[in-house]
Order: C-alpha cells, then structure tokens, then sequence
C-alpha cells in the first residue's frame, strides 16, 4: 500500500494542529536543532495560523515562547501542544527543570492571558504537578489533553522501567496539575515498538463513531520510528487499563511509505470537510542514505524530521487506517 507523501512543513518535528473556535488553524512543533553545536535549536515554541490546513505550509511563523524568558523551562523545548482547554490557550511542552542539565525533561505548560495564542501575551505556569510520588518525577514528555464524555485527560510518555505512555484526569481551570494518580495505558511489548530502543511516546487522540482512539510512536527515532494504536469505548472510564484495547501490530512504518523513513509522532486533526487528518513527522531518502550533512552525529541534533499529512481512512469495522 506504500503511496508518496510530500513534505508538509520542512524541517519541523512533533507536529501539532488544531482547529479553534475562531475558525483558524493552528500549528505548532519542535524548533529543530542544526547539528550538536547548535546554541539555539530546542529553545522555543512557534506558532503559525491559516483558515485551512493547507495554508499553514506557508504561514508566517511566530516565535511565542523563549526558555531564555523563563526560570522553571530550559533547553530542551520539545513537542509542544497548542490546546484550548476550558476557554483559555495552553501550550503543553517538554523542558528541562535546570539551565545546566538538558536532561531533566518533564512536562510544563504556558497560558495565554488573553483570547488571541497569536498575538497574544503567555504567562509560564510551570512544571505539571501530581497528586501522586511517581508523575513527572522521572524523564517525562509528550504531554497532550483531550476531552471525552465530559471530562479532561492528558497523556504524556514516562520514564517507567522503559519509555511508557500514562493517562490522568485534569481539572479544566488548572489543566497542569493532574487530579489522580497516573496510570500506565501501554508500555513496549512487541518486537516493533523495541527496535534499538524500547519506547512507548507521542500519544495523540481522536473521536470516532463512538470509539476513542489513542495513537503513539514506537523504538528509537531512526527509520524503526512507527505509529501504533489502541482504542477504547468514548464513554469508558479512559483511566481503567481494561477499557483499551491495543493492537498487535502498527499502522503506520517505514515499508507503508516511499521516500521517507521514521513516521511518528502524529496528530490528528479534521480539514474544512470534516474528515479526519494526522500530521506526522519523517525523514526523507537524503538523510536516509546519509547525504543529509548531519548523518554522522546523533539523529537528535539533525533537523530532517519533517511534517507530512495523510487523510485517515476507515474500514468496515469503523478502525482507522493510516497507511492507506
């Protein structure tokens, strides 16, 4: 089923989309890294903003956020989310807690003081908080939210003996503190999700026909990088491990694809149509074949993930397919 997929948005990894009630759409990622000696990649969150999907590939592109701003978030910034949660904008983000250890990732969150995320004025909120000893305590990120039968959910990825993905409850007024203990919806199991690296991140959600879907990326983030997905009921209590179901085989990898390597980290996202959309990330055949100019450092510190959309298709059985 392999099919060719253009690049999106260039040079931009963790992509995120959404649709506001202002009728625009939003767009936010990780501002790459230009090699290991890069002093200003990872260091802060952009926004761009277009009335359709396809507009945002050429946006203006804002910078909202700097870590040279703050005292709670320093370099790495990674993977932010642009949510609006209870009426107001967040954006939800990995950093580091400390200006001289980039390795102390965990979740954090910035508000927007007023109605308008692109124009408007973000004040720091912090480190996410838990009423539990083990939540954001160890390398924590990807953090996401969503909404489902009346009530807030994140999801984030953990340290937890490997890379594992939990799920919490939020209160909407203070969406950075979770109100229950996390609990652990999947962690590395199969021989795909543990190719070089065991890793369960990037979860991402969508409602359909009475079912919520939660993707995620799996093994290291080379081209093993691939998309698998559970599901559960959309009235289901989501924080009970036994409402999901997760599948045995992923739905999107390398093989499904021509030209690029490594898909992952998606989000999903409906068009002017109403259909349902993922944006994800991947590198294409330069840097796969190592003519890229960055193959011989580490993948973290090259820039070549790129965004790349795909309509989500539907089989008979109402499951989404993503190599289609």
């Amino acid at each position: 089923m392999s099919t060719k997929t253009e690049i999106f948005i260039k040079d931009r990894a963790d992509p995120y989309v959404t649709k506001g009630s202002d009728g625009w759409y939003y767009f936010t990622a990780s501002y790459p890294m230009y090699g290991s000696t890069d002093s200003e990649g990872y260091d802060r969150i952009i926004l761009r903003r277009a009335k359709t999907i396809d507009g945002l590939a050429c946006a203006e592109e804002k910078v909202i956020w700097d870590e040279k701003y703050s005292d709670t978030a320093h370099r790495f910034i990674w993977a932010p989310e642009i949510h609006k949660i209870g009426g107001r904008w967040y954006v939800l983000f990995a950093a580091s807690g400390s200006a001289d250890n980039v390795w102390d990732i965990n979740c954090h969150c910035i508000a927007c003081k007023g109605g308008d995320p692109y124009y408007g004025v973000w004040e720091d909120k912090g480190k996410f908080t838990a009423p539990d000893d083990f939540s954001f305590t160890r390398f924590s990120l990807d953090m996401t939210h969503f909404e489902c039968s009346g009530k807030h959910y994140v999801a984030w990825a953990q340290h937890g003996g490997n890379s594992n993905v939990y799920i919490a409850t939020v209160n909407p007024d203070e969406p950075w503190k979770t109100t229950c203990p996390a609990v652990l919806l999947t962690k590395p199991e199969y021989d795909w999700e543990s190719v070089n690296i065991p890793v369960n991140e990037g979860p991402a959600f969508m409602k359909h026909n009475g079912r919520v879907f939660m993707a995620f990326s799996a093994s290291a983030t080379g081209p093993e990088y691939c998309i698998g997905l559970m599901y559960a009921d959309e009235n289901a209590d989501l924080t009970d491990p036994a409402v999901w179901t997760k599948l045995s085989e992923p739905v999107l990898t390398s093989d499904d694809l021509v030209g690029e390597y490594g898909p992952g980290h998606n989000s999903f996202v409906k068009d002017e149509n109403g259909e349902w959309i993922f944006v994800y990330h991947s590198r294409d055949e330069k840097c796969f074949n190592g003519e890229c100019g960055y193959a011989d450092g580490d993948p973290l510190y090259d820039p070549c993930r790129s965004a790349r959309k795909r309509k989500v298709l539907w089989d008979k059985n109402g499951m989404p397919i993503l190599n289609g």
